[in-house]
């Protein structure tokens, strides 16, 4: 924290209240969708899909306008605003009565946050352009990226605890298995009457029979997802403190690409200009093609690795009963207590001369991803390929721990941190004065184009063993990172030109 830019830390507070509102949508937002409307994995996972490439796609859309007016801020706050609406629409459950409806408001949501992520981004990469912090820009985006992630560790357990309250207070409890056996019950398929009768009378004040079966399972149902739309307004309320908390900070951060008032480009400038331009975007695109398959990856936190929770883990530790949802609160939770560490360890490094460079860390980030996925593949070979085929739930003694659950989220944030918050950083340092905007809008196109690809997991999640599925992920963040490896030594050129 020390010798940094004094732009970075409101910069950093800004970003981390609009964090907060995202990742309490992002915890629940699956099982909404499944519960809702009904939907498998594979039609949950396509409407996720849409979403989440859409948010990372429309970021080239917010950093060509920023670039096109440079009017940076006024993009910011504006992307701000428009995310607030976008949560707005998803809170009022009378509005949200379609799957198409719900897709329509996320997709605001989506253009807002084009708005504001990649040219916040862009500012906060300015502040390193002033060679007084050169040194410091990896460090900085690292800090940058754990403020990100504060309250993203207690974003899963306040959507949780807004459902589950509403729940209790229509007179029922939380139960995980319900949802899906409501829906078959109003669908009139198969299902185990006397399990159904089992959950029921478990989670509610009055008893439930054959003859008040259906009744139950509408009013659970609504009083679960209503739960579900009040948990989407507390988006709304983080959304207007980051807005405040720009808006008060907002002069003591730079416009990316603004020069003052008579200064003339400089030599060095002009140089890379006329000779450097074209290779650092080539070096940008090669680096954004490799990042695409760890967010293909690495994304599955929300979608099959939440299903996975749901159907396949005992959702119980210590006597503590636990929601499928709040298992995501582990990999922001891990990268605020695991930054510093990591950001002492390259520290150390070095000091020695020995710390590798900012691509060797994403390929190194790589492989650490695909190991994650190598456990999961380990500890699935004695599961099912899916819940049984009549809706009924995996037979608890048959589930993994929950500790599962937690080493592999541990080993993706490790990953995480030696991909994303780096690669925001050798964004800022390669990009082209001209386009800080649009590189960093690319580097979230490339996180767009993984993204698009996250329905293919819940499709062979749904479809093959468990274990195969993991392998996928595994076999293609290995092969990336060697791919990456393979082109250090020219990134490392043009990084240094």
């Amino acid at each position: 924290m020390l010798n940094q830019p004094k732009g970075l830390i409101p910069a950093a507070l800004s970003n981390m209240g609009e964090r907060f509102g995202f990742y309490v949508m992002m915890a629940i937002l699956t099982l909404f969708l499944m519960s809702k409307f009904d939907l498998d994995a594979t039609e949950a996972g396509a409407l996720y899909s849409i979403f989440y490439c859409s948010i990372y796609i429309l970021a080239l859309v917010g950093g060509a306008i920023a670039d096109k007016t440079k009017n940076y801020k006024g993009t910011i706050i504006a992307g701000l605003i428009v995310m607030s609406l976008g949560y707005a629409l998803l809170a009022i459950p009378a509005i949200i009565t379609t799957k198409y409806i719900a897709l329509g408001a996320l997709l605001v949501i989506a253009f807002g946050n084009g708005l504001f992520k990649g040219n916040l981004q862009a500012v906060v990469g300015q502040l390193y352009d002033n060679p007084k912090y050169a040194e410091k820009r990896d460090s900085g985006f690292q800090i940058f990226y754990m403020f990100i992630n504060i309250g993203g560790c207690i974003a899963p357990f306040i959507a949780v605890w807004v459902r589950n309250t509403f729940v209790k207070m229509q007179g029922y409890a939380y139960h995980a298995e319900l949802p899906g056996l409501c829906n078959r019950v109003l669908d009139g398929k198969e299902f185990d009457e006397n399990l159904f009768l089992e959950y029921a009378n478990q989670v509610s004040e009055t008893e439930v029979n054959l003859e008040t079966l259906k009744e139950f399972a509408q009013n659970y149902l609504d009083a679960f997802n209503t739960g579900f739309h009040y948990a989407f307004s507390v988006a709304i309320i983080a959304m207007l403190i980051s807005l405040a908390i720009f808006l008060i900070f907002k002069k003591s951060l730079p416009t990316p690409g603004q020069k003052k008032a008579g200064a003339k480009m400089d030599a060095a400038e002009v140089r890379q200009s006329a000779k450097e331009i074209k290779q650092r975007i080539l070096a940008l695109m090669a680096v954004f093609g490799i990042v695409i398959f760890f967010w293909f990856s690495f994304h599955q936190n929300g979608l099959t690795l939440t299903m996975f929770a749901k159907d396949y883990t005992q959702l119980s530790l210590g006597g503590m009963q636990l929601s499928a949802e709040v298992f995501q609160s582990i990999n922001p939770f891990v990268v605020v207590f695991l930054t510093p560490v990591v950001m002492m360890i390259f520290s150390a490094l070095a000091r020695k001369g020995k710390e590798p460079s900012t691509p060797a860390k994403i390929a190194i980030g790589m492989g650490i991803a695909a190991s994650a996925y190598v456990v999961m593949a380990i500890a699935s070979v004695s599961l099912p390929s899916q819940p049984s085929l009549d809706g009924n739930p995996v037979p608890e003694a048959d589930k993994v721990t929950p500790m599962v659950l937690f080493a592999v989220y541990f080993i993706l944030t490790i990953a995480e941190l030696f991909i994303s918050p780096l690669g925001l950083s050798f964004v800022s340092k390669v990009a082209p004065t001209h386009l800080q905007g649009l590189m960093q809008g690319c580097w979230l196109g490339a996180t767009a184009i993984g993204n698009a690809c996250l329905f293919l997991g819940a499709l062979m999640y749904q479809n093959i063993s468990l274990s195969a599925t993991w392998g996928v992920f595994a076999i293609v963040c290995f092969i990336s990172m060697g791919v990456m490896f393979a082109m250090v030594k020219w990134l490392e050129r043009v990084t240094a030109a």
